[in-house]
């Protein structure tokens, strides 16, 4: 009898330590109340000096989910003996660690050792969207900070090279559907692409088209123009890049769209109803994006020991 009373008892000490340590969006109510705020002031004062910065904090949050989870991995620094994900040529070009340090500091200032630094990427990323334009979600927090990042991890990146149905397979992967997966592609409404992730479009494209078909005549002369500059010429996903709205749903119906798993969206019949949906009904996209990206920063969470809350976020405890 007294054994099974036991048994009772660590299970629900079980239950109370698991239900503690649970994602919820109230998880900072008493540790560190102003957590969201100062993200969001961190973030506001950076958009306000520099508005390309939202693209930027929006695509580190995805780089970071889709590896190893939504861990801060992507922050880690490389080391003598270790070469980090910020450091895979996939990641060279992400902008925004300093607007993450900065958000950092200010809460350890008030709430040392509390908040993670993968719960700052997640929000800092909503407050970019909702800053750029975009709809404003509330997510669930707790997550706790990776302790590994490896640049071998970050083959799971989407390259942009990548057709429909490799892309619907990668996202399957994750759990999205293809849905999701083209309601996560409008985050490129905001940012830049390098010449260097499409000029593979612009000559000796296949063995029968020197020039990328589904792409617009005239914008790829535009492009090949631009990209004669270097491969690390920028240019931008739609004609409004700092806005997070339906511009690169309207590029995508004209031909128009930047890279090859761009454009790929519209061409197959799969996805193309949901592009030309989004097109049409900013509310609808935004709905579902919302709930992608909320989704999305759920992806193979660290919680309790699994993980750490580290003091900095370039770096282990």
């Amino acid at each position: 009898m007294v054994a099974s009373y036991v048994v009772v008892l660590f299970l629900l000490i079980e239950l109370l330590i698991s239900g503690a340590e649970a994602l919820s969006m109230d998880y900072y109510m008493m540790s560190c109340p102003f957590m969201d705020q100062i993200v969001r002031n961190t973030v506001n004062q950076a958009l306000r000096q520099d508005p390309t910065l939202a693209a930027g904090l929006l695509r580190l949050h995805f780089h970071d989910c889709f590896v190893q989870g939504c861990d801060a991995s992507v922050l880690i620094d490389s080391t003598e003996d270790n070469t980090a994900e910020k450091d895979s040529p996939a990641n060279l070009s992400l902008r925004g660690y300093e607007v993450i340090d900065t958000a950092k500091k200010s809460i350890e200032d008030q709430c040392p050792g509390v908040v993670s630094c993968a719960d700052i990427v997640a929000v800092a990323a909503r407050d970019a969207v909702f800053w750029a334009g975009g709809p404003f979600y509330e997510i669930s927090k707790g997550r706790k900070d990776g302790r590994r990042s490896k640049i071998e991890d970050t083959v799971n990146l989407p390259a942009p090279t990548l057709n429909s149905t490799a892309l619907i397979k990668v996202f399957d992967q994750h759990g999205f559907d293809a849905r999701e997966l083209v309601a996560l592609s409008g985050a490129h409404t905001l940012g830049v692409a390098r010449c260097a992730s499409f000029k593979n479009r612009l000559s000796n494209f296949d063995s029968a088209n020197d020039v990328d078909p589904t792409l617009d005549s005239s914008f790829s002369r535009t492009l090949s123009r631009a990209c004669s500059a270097g491969d690390d010429t920028q240019v931008p996903f739609d004609r409004t890049r700092n806005s997070f709205d339906t511009g690169y749903f309207n590029a995508l119906q004209r031909g128009m769209g930047l890279l090859s798993s761009d454009q790929t969206l519209f061409t197959d019949p799969r996805t193309r109803p949901v592009v030309s949906g989004y097109a049409a009904n900013v509310a609808m996209f935004f709905l579902d994006f919302q709930q992608a990206v909320i989704k999305m920063g759920l992806l193979d969470v660290k919680e309790g020991s699994q993980g750490e809350v580290r003091l900095h976020c370039r770096r282990v405890n």
